[in-house]
């Protein structure tokens, strides 16, 4: 999991691929329109983001601020630091709980500042 978060926080998101189940589940936590469900890697990788195979943007970084496993589950806190296309900021703190089956990445819960997300992007993703 070091090795994963290491790679994106230089912008390298393959690895975290690569763990993945084919099957894998990930999970935006939470009540509002942000919060929903990418079932396999495929949608996630398409969907949640965007198509990027192999690196995020120029502008993306994550910051880790600590990792903690246990049993077949590992925590990771972190930050991420974006700058959008039109030039606005969005960065924004996470808490992701993997879930390891057989070796891969089963299921991930992402939590995340919801609000910030509407204020970004607003109610429907469209600003």
């Amino acid at each position: 999991m070091r090795d994963i978060m290491s790679s994106m926080s230089q912008g390298r998101v393959g690895p975290l691929f690569d763990a993945m189940a084919e099957d894998v589940t990930w999970r935006w936590m939470g009540v509002s329109q942000w919060s929903r469900t990418f079932e396999g890697k495929q949608l996630v990788v398409e969907k949640l983001f965007g198509g990027a195979r192999e690196t995020l943007s120029p502008s993306s970084r994550v910051e880790v601020h600590c990792i903690h496993g246990d049993g077949d589950f590992v925590v990771v806190e972190h930050s991420g630091r974006n700058e959008l296309a039109d030039g606005r900021r969005y960065d924004n703190n996470y808490c992701w709980v993997f879930r390891f089956q057989d070796g891969l990445i089963q299921e991930i819960r992402e939590y995340m500042d919801t609000q910030l997300v509407t204020e970004t992007f607003g109610p429907d993703g469209s600003s």
